[in-house]
């Protein structure tokens, strides 16, 4: 298990598709015997040059939404033939290929990954008038919107030791963000006051503003942000466009918009906003996506196996609870109840822990009203997470948050059968 420290974490940034490897392997890196932390060195250079030929040999036919099985690549400077097996889940892949095609929004993605492992699960996009466009889950031109909040309450919690419970005062609309009720310190007869988990479930922007403004400083926010793989290069199997977050650095207005998600400056790709999730879900520890199971030879020996990479905890495991707690709230009583809420009553699914974070901005490419919900579902076994997107131009055909919960509910209900078969004896 990692152990990094805090501050060892951040000085050590990935820049994988930016600078050599050399510079990228620290991140991988933590406390071991010199004899230990060689071999581990070893694996884990080995693992960033091979993921580095993959997606290089692979990228184009995962731009355009297809996965390969037969191909040629240079391996080790040698031409090879070899043979790629995936890591996705065809049940999963299936299930959300179905729920695009059936809604029919006009632009939409849907990525799924396995939280422990970084195992990609499904991937896929849609577009409607356009069904060969290029695959939207590697594209980060989606405004991050609320999902923002993640950053941010993230940075309360784990650096300010702000609770869910911590009350925020603030003036002003709840979904509004006006700069004389956020910047403003009075307390008035109109003032309202709100709790982290509160404000977090129901997206409340004025409140996460003053939480910008009274608990955090810019730098703070602009540290959880490269935490959570903004400004950075995701070192994957595949070609992920990078998600870019820009932090004011002083308390300031435009600080408010960025901590509460109200920009279109800042952008994030589907496959990040699953990423967020899982480092929430798997205790704060953040692992790198993988496509590719293993490859091998004509003659059906292994060249490759993926191996999970991560990069350190971004958070303590006790913040990542309290964070959870933040996600369960959006679930069960926030802007995301009513797509979870059959769900959530089903008793079957009592043991499965859900949460997530929507969020909504209009956008220009692609233009039309940005949807998202960012979420993971975990029990004593399993823990997924998962960004689903959609983009429509006049009118909603499906909210993100019911694709979402669509694709727990696939995932664990044969896990859930299965468990039932087995305690029943049968």
């Amino acid at each position: 298990m990692r152990v990094k420290t805090q501050s060892n974490q951040r000085s050590k940034s990935l820049k994988f598709l930016l600078i050599p490897i050399a510079l990228t392997l620290p991140a991988f890196l933590f406390f071991r015997t010199p004899a230990e932390d060689t071999v581990h060195e070893d694996k884990v250079k080995s693992q960033l040059e091979h993921r580095t030929e993959i997606a290089k040999t692979i990228g184009d036919t995962v731009r355009h939404g297809k996965f390969p099985s037969n191909i040629d690549m240079q391996w080790d400077g040698k031409p090879i033939k070899a043979q790629v097996h995936l890591g996705i889940d065809p049940e999963m892949q299936k299930e959300a290929e179905r729920l695009l095609k059936t809604y029919k929004p006009d632009y939409a993605a849907i990525f799924m990954m396995d939280a422990m492992t970084g195992r990609v699960l499904a991937m896929t996009s849609f577009q409607k008038d356009d069904p060969n466009a290029e695959n939207w889950t590697l594209k980060s031109n989606f405004p991050a919107a609320s999902v923002f909040k993640v950053v941010t309450a993230t940075a309360a919690v784990d650096k300010a030791g702000v609770s869910p419970q911590h009350k925020i005062n603030f003036n002003g609309g709840n979904y509004t963000l006006y700069r004389k009720n956020v910047m403003s310190d009075k307390v008035t007869k109109w003032t309202r006051a709100i709790t982290l988990k509160e404000a977090f479930a129901r997206s409340i922007n004025t409140a996460f503003g003053r939480l910008s403004l009274e608990t955090l400083h810019p730098v703070d926010i602009n540290d959880y942000a490269t935490r959570f793989m903004f400004n950075q290069e995701i070192p994957s199997d595949f070609p992920v466009e990078m998600g870019v977050a820009y932090v004011p650095p002083e308390k300031s207005f435009e600080l408010t918009e960025v901590a509460s998600g109200y920009n279109k400056t800042n952008r994030m790709s589907p496959v990040q906003g699953a990423m967020i999730a899982a480092a929430v879900a798997n205790d704060g520890k953040m692992v790198i996506p993988y496509l590719v199971q293993n490859i091998t030879d004509e003659q059906g020996q292994d060249l490759y196996k993926a191996e999970t990479l991560d990069n350190g905890h971004i958070m303590t495991p006790e913040s990542a609870l309290k964070v959870r707690e933040l996600m369960g709230e959006t679930v069960t009583a926030g802007t995301s109840r009513k797509s979870f809420r059959k769900l959530v009553r089903n008793k079957k699914f009592k043991t499965i822990e859900m949460g997530g974070k929507t969020g909504h901005l209009t956008a220009e490419n692609p233009k039309g009203r940005v949807d998202w919900f960012v979420g993971y579902a975990m029990d004593e076994t399993n823990r997924i997470a998962i960004a689903a997107v959609s983009v429509n131009k006049e009118k909603w055909t499906v909210k993100s948050a019911e694709l979402g919960q669509n694709m727990f509910k696939k995932y664990y209900g044969p896990i859930i059968q299965d468990r039932m078969i087995s305690s029943s004896g049968q």
